[in-house]
């Protein structure tokens, strides 16, 4: 029973694949997730845990390589127009260049279950986002973010001179983050804390 359950849910994932504006190799999700899938791009390498939720009616939602959602997560790429007066919002179908804006997730991420994601976010290379999170404005590279709304509680390695190995193992050079980006990064973690 078990193998004709995986057998069924590998079977949808092929036939929903096309669906998708663009899909990656080795992508993992599970059929009965809720996509706009002609607005959703996902690279190679993603695996996306059960439950999630992608909306995204006028503004795209672009997930790099090598990234892990795990389950339940949200990603919300619009909003409603509620600055219109002497409408019900359910009535107000005119929508504002600031409704809806892409919401961009680079390489080497990882999103904990639960997590929700709202328009207009950036979450960089190597990030994390905790378990639980709300996540309403960018995300730098190589941080940790939890909390509702999610801030930037810690750098996922010790040193600067770390997140330049993990750099140099990875990526070619003309695809590696510049050294000003990462000191920016790591300035800006050690000044509110």
């Amino acid at each position: 029973m078990v193998l004709i359950r995986l057998l069924w849910r590998r079977f949808w994932m092929i036939l929903l694949r096309p669906a998708f504006r663009k899909c990656g190799k080795h992508v993992l999700f599970d059929p009965a997730d809720h996509f706009t899938f002609q607005n959703v791009e996902l690279g190679d390498y993603v695996a996306i845990g059960k439950g999630a939720t992608f909306l995204a009616t006028e503004s795209r939602i672009i997930l790099g390589n090598k990234v892990m959602l795990g389950p339940n997560v949200t990603i919300i790429g619009g909003n409603h127009n509620t600055s219109v007066v002497g409408k019900y919002m359910y009535d107000v179908l005119e929508k504002r260049p600031c409704d809806d804006e892409d919401v961009v997730i680079e390489d080497d991420v990882w999103v904990g279950s639960n997590a929700i994601i709202l328009k207009g976010v950036t979450i960089r290379r190597g990030a994390i986002v905790a378990a639980g999170a709300l996540v309403t404005k960018d995300v730098p590279p190589y941080s940790i973010v939890a909390g509702v709304p999610a801030r930037v509680i810690k750098l996922r390695f010790d040193s600067l001179e770390t997140t330049l190995e993990h750099e140099r193992i990875l990526y070619p050079p003309e695809q590696r983050l510049p050294v000003d980006v990462l000191i920016e990064s790591v300035q800006s973690v050690y000044e509110k804390g």
